[in-house]
């Protein structure tokens, strides 16, 4: 079992910046991918990005590349996600997620967190 806790959501105007972490415990692996998804309300669960333990494999979705990055940092079992220049079209829950494989899609990641609420307002 993994367990994964996210935080560092919150409400920011257009134009600014937050930035998510996850902290994983439990039975981690250093070949373990770790990602992060958002889910807006009536939509489903999107891709945001992807990175492995080493820091390396990184991959962002179209919406995000340029604005957001993606860190890990394995002494403290800790991914971060940096969000910059936010849209109100990132209103979402973000959630971060394990996956052992290779794998942009939700289906490939076998272990979530609950997700935090990150809103921008116009």
């Amino acid at each position: 079992q993994v367990q994964l806790v996210e935080s560092g959501g919150g409400l920011v105007q257009a134009g600014g910046s937050l930035r998510l972490s996850c902290v994983a415990s439990g039975r981690t692996s250093s070949s373990y991918f770790m990602g992060w998804f958002r889910q807006a309300p009536g939509k489903e669960r999107e891709f945001v990005a992807r990175i492995n333990w080493s820091g390396g494999s990184i991959i962002y979705a179209d919406s995000v590349k340029g604005r957001f990055t993606i860190s890990s940092d394995n002494a403290k079992n800790t991914v971060y996600l940096q969000m910059n220049s936010l849209k109100p079209e990132d209103t979402a829950v973000y959630y971060c997620a394990v996956a052992a494989r290779w794998s942009t899609s939700v289906t490939a990641y076998g272990y979530w967190g609950q997700g935090t609420q990150v809103t921008v307002s116009s």
